[in-house]
């Protein structure tokens, strides 16, 4: 068995760090009523809440570097707040994350910034849907 073997895909060390900080940010439990923060959306949680969207993967290593690029996704839903309710909680996010330092275990971030975002209300609904695109670069740990 490898030493690679043994590491985390950077990708879910990646949704890891960014899980422990949203659901450790007090401004955003505040705004969410809570640490909800989802893997994919729950039956039966209560607005807003947060879920983390699927990440696509882009391998960019060369020669002499290892490296992945990052493209992840997370959906803000709400209800009752409206847009600005949505927005509140989509501006918290992206202060939080773009730019960060975050730990990753095997890996580093090299960066993670916020490259697209936008709220609409779901057809047919009161729910409010907001999407925020992030990309990070992840270097292997030497």
């Amino acid at each position: 068995m490898s030493e690679e073997d043994d590491m985390a895909h950077p990708s879910a060390e990646l949704q890891t760090t960014i899980f422990e900080t949203l659901t450790a940010d007090p401004s955003l439990t505040s705004l969410l009523g809570g640490p909800k923060v989802f893997d994919r959306r729950p039956e039966h949680a209560s607005f807003p809440y947060l879920t983390l969207g699927r990440t696509a993967v882009v391998d960019w290593s060369t020669g002499t570097e290892d490296g992945s690029e990052h493209i992840l996704t997370l959906h803000v839903w709400a209800k009752g707040g409206g847009k600005a309710e949505t927005y509140e909680i989509m501006d918290k996010v992206a202060g939080r994350l773009n730019d960060a330092h975050l730990p990753l275990e095997g890996h580093h971030l090299v960066n993670l910034q916020l490259q697209f975002a936008e709220a609409r209300q779901e057809p047919d609904s009161a729910t409010y849907h907001g999407i925020l695109r992030f990309r990070a670069v992840t270097e292997p740990l030497a």
